[in-house]
């Protein structure tokens, strides 16, 4: 049985004595934050701009190389993921919302790219996955991009909107996590690639829309979450050809507040290992490692945009034992980082981007 959150507003609250320092403004929804060896910060703004945030400054730069961004609703510039490949090559993997294909409107595309020595463009671009089957619809792009031990590439695609089209069906992208090598091959021992017509890059199918996702390389163990509709927000153990049920089950309603199903487990069906309801709208996802903050450190956090507050879990390879709240009241957290410099970095909608620094 999953773990059902108890009421936010009731949460243990895990008290921490930081400061929350602005560093950079002028980035209105900073969907993700990838920090670099040297202490710099890249930065995406969802309406399609990718910035460089140099140490010890406040002044963003942009980027040129971007392909053709959809800034549609949801969609737009999304995350941002480093990643050195056998050659020890550094390439940097994005995923944004894509006109290309035969339809009008746009889905989810994963592309990698080298920065500049300066830093300043984006070169060697190359396209690695566009979901197929365009949509107009503005919400449920997804997106997370991570990587296991094994170099192995992972990102999600929301359901787009298509709740009743997509999630559920092999043949058609949107409500998947999927899975490539580094380079964009599918490797040959996905769960789906000996069957025909079907999308071989999946790896697990039947989400909503998930923007949070955590490889655990310790225990082997690909974590996402995702946003439910009215309540069932979930995290999850993602595991290879699994269907996590959306929306066939489900612990959330349709906004109005009716119902579209009644069923909240079924065989053959992956059951949430926790799940908030009411929904909190959780963001980006952070295991925190940094000796700065002892409070924290082994912790995952996650992010509440609807209520704007952090979520600290316990977990183990098992679940979570137990759920603190953090900072509330920060804002509406979008992206998680921590930099080299051990500091966590929160980018926050409308405020720009923020560094948690322990006070004294």
């Amino acid at each position: 049985m999953p773990v059902a959150a108890v009421d936010y507003k009731t949460l243990d609250v895990l008290p921490l004595n930081v400061k929350a320092v602005s560093v950079a403004k002028g980035v209105t929804i900073p969907w993700a934050i990838e920090p670099l060896s040297n202490g710099d910060l890249l930065i995406t703004e969802r309406s399609g701009t990718l910035y460089l945030l140099p140490k010890n400054s406040s002044t963003l730069t942009k980027l040129s190389g971007l392909p053709l961004i959809d800034a549609n609703g949801q969609g737009g510039l999304l995350d941002l993921a480093l990643h050195s490949g056998s050659d020890d090559s550094q390439w940097l993997y994005i995923t944004y919302s894509s006109t290309q294909g035969a339809k009008s409107g746009s889905n989810t595309a994963l592309m990698r790219a080298k920065l500049s020595d300066d830093r300043t463009e984006l070169l060697s671009t190359q396209l690695l996955y566009k979901g197929e089957h365009n949509s107009t619809k503005g919400q449920h792009y997804g997106s997370r991009i991570v990587f296991d031990n094994q170099g192995y590439v992972y990102f999600s695609i929301g359901d787009r909107g298509s709740r009743d089209k997509n999630p559920q069906d092999l043949t058609r992208d949107g409500g998947k996590i999927y899975r490539l090598h580094a380079d964009g091959r599918i490797p040959k021992d996905n769960p789906f690639v000996n069957q025909k017509s079907v999308k071989h890059a999946i790896w697990s199918y039947g989400h909503r829309n998930p923007q949070g996702m955590w490889f655990d390389n310790q225990n082997n163990i690909l974590w996402s979450h995702e946003h439910g509709p009215r309540g069932g927000d979930e995290l999850n153990i993602i595991k290879a050809g699994a269907n996590y049920g959306w929306p066939v089950v489900s612990y959330g309603v349709n906004y109005s507040g009716t119902s579209f199903t009644d069923i909240q487990e079924k065989d053959g069906m992956q059951s949430p290992v926790l799940h908030w309801t009411p929904s909190i709208a959780p963001s980006d996802m952070l295991l925190v490692s940094s000796d700065k903050y002892p409070q924290l450190k082994g912790k995952l956090l996650l992010s509440s945009m609807k209520f704007s507050f952090l979520s600290a879990l316990e977990i183990s390879n098992k679940g979570v034992s137990k759920q603190y709240k953090v900072l509330e009241g920060i804002g509406r957290v979008r992206s998680l980082a921590q930099g080299s410099d051990g500091y966590i970095y929160l980018g926050i909608d409308g405020q720009g981007i923020k560094r948690l620094e322990p006070e004294q």
